[in-house]
């Protein structure tokens, strides 16, 4: 019993138990239907999440407030939401028919409805990581709040600094600020918040949108504004879960529609019985890899195909887009876009109807039964096991099953990386769930060697699902990074896909045993460097090649390019 005493966790340790804190509160709330940020419950969440001090939120833990962090939950939750006392997570229960008009967050698939001035709706239909991810963003802006609250209020009389009238005058005026008034609001809130002038206006313009160029002061006074109310004894911030997420969450329902709908126009064009190639990844790389070169060779016909790729990339080429796209349709593509809910588009390609020598697999060599491939927009954590095992199940109509002849599964998406920069790619062997320490190794039909060779890092080995990238901090990566677990990236899906993948070919039989994996991922941020986690914004044009490299190699193994 000696040697007990002496025993202390280290901070990893310490980050795992807050993670496991978070995440059992959160299923406590979810479960109990409701409950109050600032009240006992919210407590938990606020100090969990200060005890992890994820990378994402850098300075969460101290007095000064948070800017990247901010910006960063800001992008995720609907326009508005920093002014609503009661927030209210519900399934999709009809408010697209209403009145009410989807407010959709710039960096998050999510519908939200402002259903008046204290309330906001935010619809969850792709899952409990839906809801762990919104929650955890709250509590950060909550926090941030009481940051605010805290620097406002100079005693126990209420009364409110100087700096903080300035900033009410301010957001009493309705048109744009002059550049001189927006400085002297900048320079009161840069007191409020215990950052420097320069720190301010070098993230000013990030929060702006067209309607609202001075948001930012917005999002600072409504934070501080129903924060400093509920603490003066007015009403107190809620959120709520509405009875039928509670009663939805779980049973699949968005997932088998969105299967269902897929399997229906494989047989209303004949595609059903086909060999059939799945592959997770955006709307633009696996048609821009097959088509884009063929319309657009004289336009750019000086130019290599990855220079053409960050062409059709920028921001305002959408007429370009557009003819690849009108291009694709009338050659074999058809584009289901979503209407079960998932938030996932999906394209299907019927490789018969594709004149090869006409695109930039000239070479492919395809067996008399040519391949369909399906194309599918990227899940959301937990998501990912609902879509893929639903699509995975037989075709039924009537008394009919009919199964699916899959003969690969494909992910190629971005992720944490633990070893290297933005833009490197990761091949994993194994993926590994952080929550559970369940573990999936498979064989990978993409190799480091296949990658490599193409002025881009490739590093292999296992990679670790997290529960969400937002609460990931130095100590619990660096654990999983250096021990024996050797993990090189961290993303959110991947063990929810060969979850499903494995228990549909090896336990239920619906398809094929012997179907083939690939996952690759780029790099989108290193959380282990100071400056390069995924609130210091997003990879430019430096993510480019190495989507369309990867797909490029998925595709040469569907169509047999040796």
């Amino acid at each position: 019993m000696q040697g007990l005493k002496n025993i202390t966790r280290s901070r990893a340790q310490e980050s795992s138990a807050a993670v496991e804190r978070l995440y059992i509160t959160m299923r406590h709330l979810f479960n109990r239907g409701f409950y109050k940020p600032m009240g006992v419950s919210g407590e938990t969440l606020r100090e969990a999440l200060l005890s992890l001090r994820p990378e994402i939120y850098g300075s969460i833990a101290e007095d000064k407030a948070e800017l990247n962090g901010l910006l960063y939950v800001i992008e995720r939750l609907p326009v508005g939401i920093e002014q609503c006392r009661f927030i209210n997570l519900t399934s999709d229960e009809g408010y697209s028919k209403s009145h009410f008009k989807a407010i959709v967050p710039p960096k998050r698939k999510r519908n939200c409805y402002r259903i008046d001035d204290e309330q906001m709706n935010v619809e969850i239909t792709r899952g409990r990581s839906d809801i762990y991810d919104i929650l955890t963003h709250l509590t950060f802006i909550f926090i941030e709040a009481e940051k605010i609250k805290n620097r406002v209020l100079v005693d126990d009389n209420s009364e409110m600094g100087r700096d903080w009238v300035k900033l009410e005058q301010v957001i009493s005026k309705e048109e744009p600020l002059a550049l001189e008034e927006r400085e002297q609001a900048v320079s009161h809130v840069s007191n409020i918040l215990g950052r420097t002038f320069a720190e301010l206006i070098d993230i000013y313009d990030a929060f702006a949108t067209k309607a609202q160029p001075d948001r930012f002061l917005h999002v600072i006074y409504w934070l501080g504004k129903l924060a400093i109310e509920e603490a003066m004894g007015g009403g107190k911030r809620t959120i709520t879960f509405s009875p039928i997420l509670q009663e939805r969450l779980g049973h699949h329902i968005h997932g088998e529609i969105w299967a269902n709908n897929i399997k229906a126009v494989l047989k209303q064009n004949g595609l059903l019985e086909r060999p059939i190639h799945i592959i997770s990844a955006n709307m633009h790389s696996v048609m821009n890899s097959v088509f884009a070169r063929e319309v657009l060779k004289s336009k750019f016909k000086d130019k290599d195909d990855y220079a053409l790729f960050e062409e059709l990339s920028k921001s305002g080429n959408d007429p370009v887009r557009n003819k690849v796209q009108e291009f694709a349709l009338k050659n074999g593509m058809i584009y289901m876009p979503d209407t079960s809910g998932t938030n996932i588009d999906v394209q299907i390609f019927d490789t018969a109807q594709i004149d090869f020598s006409k695109t930039a697999f000239p070479t492919a060599k395809l067996r008399e039964n040519k391949p369909v491939i399906i194309v599918m927009d990227y899940a959301f954590g937990e998501q990912a096991y609902e879509t893929i095992d639903e699509l995975l199940k037989p075709y039924k109509e009537n008394d009919n099953r009919t199964l699916l002849n899959v003969e690969s599964v494909s992910i190629m998406g971005k992720a944490g990386i633990l070893e290297g920069n933005k833009g490197d790619i990761m091949i994993p062997s194994a993926h590994i769930n952080e929550g559970t320490g369940d573990n999936y190794p498979f064989d990978n039909e993409l190799t480091a060697e296949l990658l490599s060779g193409q002025g881009i890092p490739v590093y292999s080995g296992p990679m670790v699902t997290v529960l969400g990238t937002s609460l990931q901090n130095r100590d619990l990566l660096k654990f999983f990074n250096e021990s024996t677990w050797g993990v090189i990236g961290l993303e959110m899906e991947g063990a929810y896909y060969q979850k499903a993948v494995q228990s549909a070919s090896k336990i239920r039989k619906s398809i094929n045993p012997d179907v083939k994996v690939r996952y690759a991922y780029y790099a989108s941020d290193n959380p282990l460097e100071t400056g390069s986690t995924l609130a210091s914004g997003g990879l430019g044009t430096t993510g480019v090649k190495p989507t369309y490299l990867i797909t490029i190699k998925i595709l040469d193994q569907i169509f047999n390019i040796q």
